[in-house]
């Protein structure tokens, strides 16, 4: 059995993003809940990539930060002047000479490419004559892209766009410009590139024709186009979010959720469903949430970090903030607010209602405008609440304080101390009517 081929992937990471008009570097710019660096580096580490290098500019302490958040054992490297996509490769040249049969070769702002797609891009270098292999795509307008130039059926070379005659002007295969590149000839192949054009750089793409020169086969794999789309202003990203979203709710619904109006739910990379699972439209799903089976997602809801049990019922117009754990047939229902709180099976918060850190035991009943008093302008508490317990409305719950099971909390309390099991609890001032004050107080104001 030949053993699997060893890869290295270089994602470039260094363009300023000037067209973004932002502070943020263009490639921590989010797709899905996730930057558009940690699209790429998850694509390609899926594609068998076992080393992962990051070149970025000199100060880019974001981008470095993001890459080792997402990839902690990445290697970093800084391109100390912008002189072309070839010489950010070379930046890498530290982690190229370790070895590696398979070079992949991507850009960060280019974080539609799927997994399988660089797995394709691998595939030809282990033919032992193939050096390079070039991504390329279908363009419906290739105006402005580099073509893809065949001599004899075979991968000559790429040449821009500027560059065309007018026979190869009309050619739509486009250079998507990812590239794998055989380890054991890419850096021969790379220190070769000079910059004799009229930008003065080191172009990454100059490889093919150096290559084709010194005898050696270049491949071609296609992927779609909306795959390679580059990111480089918002309406780009506007673009590339709309695509993504489109592939996220397909996976969705072949695995079992139904959407009542697709274009209309907005979900993060990481979002799970179970099966028989319905979101109604107008909902959005933030990082970390996970929706167990035949739960309801009505409309207007927004969810962060949020687990929902099997059944469970959340919304119209709910909130779940990170932390909020719903067991099983838990109904969350409209302006109910859950952060940081375990809510066990059957518990309802039909309307109104704010539960904050908090532990609230199965079948408990929160009544509309019951809160949990959670924050004391410097730390927060917990409370805890038993099993079958009813929150009369209006009630305070200020924490630290538990509820123990069957307690009953009287409409308009504010309890500040603990509750036992089965009481009744009230907390508010006994009820005082005066007669016909009313009525002298609306007769003395119209004199």
């Amino acid at each position: 059995m030949t053993a699997p081929r060893r890869c290295l992937a270089i994602v470039l990471a260094a363009g300023e993003g000037k067209r973004m008009r932002s502070h943020l570097p263009k490639v921590l710019h989010e797709l899905a809940g996730r930057s558009m660096l940690a699209h790429v580096l998850a694509a390609v580490t899926s594609a068998g990539a076992e080393r992962l290098a990051i070149v970025t500019a000199p100060g880019q302490e974001k981008v470095v930060a993001e890459a080792k958040r997402v990839a902690p054992s990445a290697q970093i490297f800084i391109q100390a002047e912008p002189l072309g996509t070839a010489h950010a490769v070379l930046a890498a040249k530290g982690a190229i000479e370790e070895g590696f049969e398979d070079i992949l070769v991507a850009f960060a702002d280019t974080p539609l490419v799927e997994p399988e797609s660089f797995a394709r891009l691998r595939g030809p270098l282990g033919e032992p004559s193939c050096a390079i292999s070039v991504l390329g795509f279908e363009a419906a307008d290739p105006r402005g892209y580099g073509r893809l130039i065949f001599q004899d059926q075979e991968l000559a070379g790429i040449r821009e766009d500027k560059d065309l005659n007018e026979t190869e002007r009309h050619l739509t295969l486009c250079n998507g410009g990812l590239m794998a590149i055989a380890g054991e000839k890419c850096l021969g192949l790379l220190e070769s590139i000079g910059r004799a054009n009229a930008q003065g750089e080191y172009y990454l793409t100059d490889a093919v024709a150096l290559a084709r020169q010194r005898g050696l086969k270049v491949a071609v794999v296609r992927a779609p186009e909306e795959e390679v789309l580059g990111i480089n202003d918002r309406s780009q990203l506007a673009a590339a979010e709309a695509v993504l979203q489109g592939r996220l709710r397909r996976k969705a619904m072949e695995r079992g959720a139904t959407f009542l109006a697709p274009e209309r739910v907005h979900l993060s990379f990481d979002t799970e469903f179970g099966r028989d699972v319905m979101v109604e439209p107008d909902v959005f799903f933030g990082p970390g949430v996970k929706v167990g089976e035949g739960a309801t997602i009505r409309g207007f809801s927004h969810l962060v970090g949020a687990e929902i049990g099997p059944g469970a019922i959340v919304g119209p117009f709910a909130r779940l903030r990170p932390g909020a754990v719903l067991g099983k047939d838990v109904h969350i229902g409209n302006f109910v607010e859950v952060k940081a709180s375990m809510l066990g099976e059957g518990v309802k918060a039909n309307h109104l209602a704010y539960i904050g850190d908090a532990t609230i035991g199965a079948r408990t009943n929160i009544g509309a405008g019951a809160i949990t008093c959670n924050y004391d302008g410097f730390t927060k508490f917990r409370t805890t609440v038993g099993e079958g317990v009813f929150i009369g409305v209006n009630s305070a719950l200020v924490a630290p304080v538990t509820i123990g099971e069957g307690a009953y909390i009287g409409t308009g309390s504010v309890i500040t101390k603990d509750v036992a099991p089965d009481a009744l609890a009230l907390a508010r001032e006994r009820q005082i009517e005066k007669p016909f004050w009313a009525k002298a107080f609306r007769n003395k104001h119209r004199k």
